[in-house]
């Protein structure tokens, strides 16, 4: 079974902390991260979802970023990622 995390409006430092905290507690299932809300996304939480999706990866679990809001797709790009390649190039 796949647990879903609606993911901060703004996924500034505070809230990439409290991401990191989060995320700890959902370790060995699958994770659906739900940016359907997010509006920001800082480098920070880049570096925290990259490295939760290498540590899923590396236990054999599937983590994802899925409903990725069109302004949060705009600025992953400017950080030089996609919705896809931030999970999936963790497990390469």
């Amino acid at each position: 079974m796949t647990t879903r995390l609606s993911l901060a409006v703004k996924l500034d430092q505070k809230a990439a902390i409290a991401l990191a905290d989060e995320l700890r507690g959902q370790r060995g299932a699958d994770l659906d991260l739900d940016a359907a809300a997010s509006r920001h996304i800082g480098s920070l939480a880049v570096q925290v979802i990259v490295s939760a999706a290498r540590t899923w990866a590396a236990s054999g679990h599937a983590l994802r970023l899925v409903n990725v809001s069109d302004a949060c797709v705009e600025q992953l790009g400017l950080l030089g990622f996609t919705p896809e390649g931030l999970v999936e190039g963790a497990t390469a």
